[in-house]
């Protein structure tokens, strides 16, 4: 491998004079590769240090700095989120749009894996009126029918929305039974009182609360209901 110590060592070697030693000389590649352990090690590190200069390849708390640089203290790592993972969300994060309907149902939807339902007790589309149309992503329904579609309208209400938000599925913890799994007991078995904190990539009701309050306009209030 390029920069390792057999590939150092051999560089060494194919400079000295042919006539100096033999094809095979065990002793001179030994001392060659001692002068080579510490070059291989500074090449690593300055790839190391390379890497870390850019998002797409960065590592460690070397992502978390990046995030931190531009993010501050809201975008924080999760309890046993991989690099790969976290950078995913620092990457949307950077490039998402905000400020809209169709951006609020595609920030809710990246964190939940949920479309949301919107309601907009000021937008005719989704309060429904007469000869209104068919519903369309995110909306609770245009049709105008009392108790199934729709919902009163109010233009007492101006910049304001009611917004429902699905939980994100816990996949759970590995090798930990649940209730009605008779593997464990107390004291025995692989049963834990487990924390949601607990859970490796877990969203919690405060991320996706402070996630949509970021990505709302400006003088607009958001009702969130998390079902």
């Amino acid at each position: 491998m390029l920069g390792d110590v057999t590939d150092i060592t051999g560089r060494l070697k194919a400079v000295l004079p042919n006539r100096w030693f033999p094809d095979v000389s065990p002793n001179l590649t030994g001392l060659l590769a001692c002068i080579a352990t510490p070059w291989a090690w500074l090449y690593s590190q300055i790839q190391y240090v390379i890497a870390q200069t850019r998002l797409s390849s960065a590592s460690d708390r070397w992502l978390d700095l990046i995030s931190f640089d531009f993010f501050g203290d809201d975008l924080l790592r999760e309890n046993g989120e991989s690099d790969a993972a976290y950078r995913s969300r620092i990457q949307w994060a950077m490039l998402e749009s905000a400020a809209t309907r169709p951006a609020v149902i595609g920030i809710m939807n990246h964190l939940t894996g949920f479309l949301p339902v919107i309601f907009e007790p000021s937008n005719a589309n989704d309060t429904g009126a007469y000869g209104g149309g068919q519903s369309g992503p995110g909306q609770v329904g245009c049709n105008l029918s009392y108790g199934a579609a729709g919902g009163w309208g109010s233009l007492e209400l101006p910049f304001q929305s009611f917004v429902t938000v699905q939980r994100p599925r816990i996949e759970g913890v590995s090798y930990v039974s649940g209730y009605g799994i008779s593997t464990g007991g107390y004291g025995i078995g692989v049963v834990a009182y487990m924390d949601m904190a607990m859970l490796v990539g877990n969203v919690s009701d405060g991320d996706i609360a402070a996630t949509l309050a970021a990505s709302l306009p400006i003088n607009t209030t958001a009702w969130l209901r998390l079902t």
